[in-house]
């Protein structure tokens, strides 16, 4: 993890700089239309002037619109980032494979994993590298942000939305080792699938190829069974979190301990880090298949030193 994660930012330091700064700004930027919003329900439960409620909508439009403007230029960026780290790989992976040692039957024998590699396992790392670090510091950061509003203006809903998060990291964690090792086997799977056709002259069916699709379609499918599972359990959880948050929150309004706008906020406040909360555990997914993807293709971005690298015990 360290390894790749360093030569992410010996290729693309410098761009990483300008996304961490965007997704700063719109993580810090999470919290505050729900200001806006609990202001805006206790201003109308209190009674107030029509000119402080257009001028408080107004303000959480412009805040919202901010957001979306810098969310946009961070995507457009990590896009951007990502698709240049895949034209360098690919344009070394060629390079490599051209000044390998060896004859043409050689060459044509391992051409099917090049293809592989430069199709498939170059883009999923390549794209990667764009959000790398930025996108999990947008997707924590707008956690953080929401749960210390929340917080801060009630600890127990505060503690409440934070709970709802613990449990669910920790089945995300359990889980994607085992998912990990399915994605390992795919990918194994496809380029000695690749190899052999390429070897082959198709002129009848190779009984080893078939082998080898359906020991990707089972690793596939094990690794669906874990993701679909783990979101089972991670929206009960959600479910429950939103019902504790109704009933500890209202609770907290009867006893005057607690306002509406609050409870409200509180409740809209989980559902947007559900979102957020979502992705990172998606770009954790993707960490996950993109290391061991990076550690299969060291070999032959980097050569012989790579490969006695990915050896040495961990």
């Amino acid at each position: 993890m360290v390894a790749m994660y360093r030569s992410i930012w010996r290729v693309s330091g410098r761009r990483q700089i300008l996304l961490i700064l965007l997704a700063v700004m719109v993580a810090a930027l999470a919290a505050a239309p729900f200001k806006f919003q609990q202001l805006v329900i206790n201003a109308l439960i209190e009674g107030t002037d029509r000119y402080r409620l257009v001028w408080l909508c107004a303000g959480f439009l412009g805040v919202v619109l901010l957001s979306a403007g810098l969310k946009f230029l961070l995507g457009l960026s990590v896009a951007t980032v990502g698709e240049g780290v895949v034209l360098r790989i690919r344009e070394r992976l060629y390079r490599n494979a051209v000044r390998a040692p060896g004859d043409g039957a050689e060459r044509r024998s391992g051409a099917g994993s090049l293809l592989t590699m430069l199709s498939a396992e170059a883009e999923a790392v390549g794209a990667f590298v764009g959000g790398a670090i930025a996108m999990p510091l947008v997707q924590l950061g707008t956690l953080v942000s929401v749960v210390a509003f929340i917080a801060a203006n009630q600890p127990r809903l505060g503690l409440l939305v934070a709970a709802v998060i613990l449990p669910q990291a920790m089945i995300v964690v359990a889980l994607q080792r085992r998912i990990n090792r399915q994605v390992r086997e795919r990918v194994q799977a496809l380029r000695d699938a690749s190899g052999r056709i390429s070897a082959g002259d198709l002129s009848e069916w190779d009984a080893a190829v078939g082998a080898d699709f359906r020991r990707a379609y089972a690793a596939r499918r094990r690794s669906f069974v874990l993701k679909q599972g783990s979101k089972l359990a991670l929206g009960a959880i959600s479910a429950v979190g939103a019902a504790l948050i109704l009933l500890v929150g209202g609770n907290l309004v009867l006893d005057g301990r607690s306002d509406v706008g609050i409870v409200v906020a509180s409740l809209t406040g989980l559902a947007r880090i559900q979102a957020p909360w979502r992705e990172f555990v998606a770009f954790f997914r993707s960490l996950g298949a993109v290391r061991v993807q990076y550690e299969m293709l060291q070999p032959a971005l980097y050569g012989i030193e790579a490969e006695r690298s990915a050896s040495r015990p961990r």
